[in-house]
């Protein structure tokens, strides 16, 4: 069981923008906990990009203000400065990205950071690199972006699936939500879900359908919200 209970929630989200501010009080609203992936060498960063053909801000949050904005959450690593792991020829660079970014963010937060999610998209890692960080830091589990869409556990966290994306998959995200907060299960069963916050500054119509479904899955009484090292580890 899973604190107690056959069904968990948790969040995933990446990079360590300034709209975590906004999505984090959603989250408190809801009582809903979320893991947050930081780059340490690209905080405090101004930037901007484009998703959906829409430029959206992707400043990132002040080192000094890290453990303020995500106190009650859990900050992970996600490399010092966002390489694409598998290109990466030399194991000594995949550890230094992976291991100083833990070590960083653990000085910034005051607790260990154990967990991380692998940079980029698509399909951002493979096995060679998952044995690396295994073996080489301190890292206990690691998320890749590759879906499941479905809720069942897995025995190797440092190749871990996530159920689904938020952002590409509105639809599916409403009826698996709706599928969960009905499930009776005989085994332990995890709904992951993972995305970018600054995705919800595409359309301002976003923030309104995460909300919706916070609602749909929140405050029910067996299943356990946590975060992700609450709920894998």
């Amino acid at each position: 069981m899973i604190n107690g209970k056959k069904k968990a929630i948790t969040f995933s989200y990446d990079d360590g923008v300034t709209q975590d501010i906004r999505l984090i009080e959603l989250l408190n609203k809801y009582g809903l906990k979320c893991t947050f992936n930081l780059n340490s060498d690209l905080l405090g960063l101004p930037g901007e990009l484009v998703r959906d053909n829409v430029r959206v801000s992707h400043d990132k949050i002040n080192p000094d203000d890290v453990k303020s904005v995500y106190d009650g959450h859990e900050v992970a690593a996600h490399t010092l400065m966002h390489p694409f792991l598998p290109e990466i020829k030399y194991d000594n660079v995949i550890v230094r990205q992976v291991e100083q970014d833990r070590i960083n963010l653990s000085e910034l937060v005051g607790y260990e950071v154990v967990g991380m999610a692998y940079p980029g998209g698509g399909v951002n890692f493979n096995e060679h690199v998952a044995e690396v960080i295994k073996n080489n830091t301190g890292i206990k589990y690691a998320r890749t972006t590759v879906p499941t869409f479905n809720f069942d556990l897995q025995e190797d966290l440092y190749v871990f699936k996530p159920t689904i994306h938020h952002h590409d998959h509105w639809e599916q995200l409403f009826e698996l939500g709706q599928k969960f907060v009905e499930l009776d299960p005989k085994e332990d069963q995890i709904f992951y879900i993972w995305g970018h916050a600054y995705e919800f500054d595409i359309d301002p119509a976003f923030w309104d359908k995460m909300e919706e479904f916070f609602k749909i899955i929140s405050g029910k009484s067996d299943i356990f919200y946590g975060t992700n090292a609450e709920v894998l580890l």
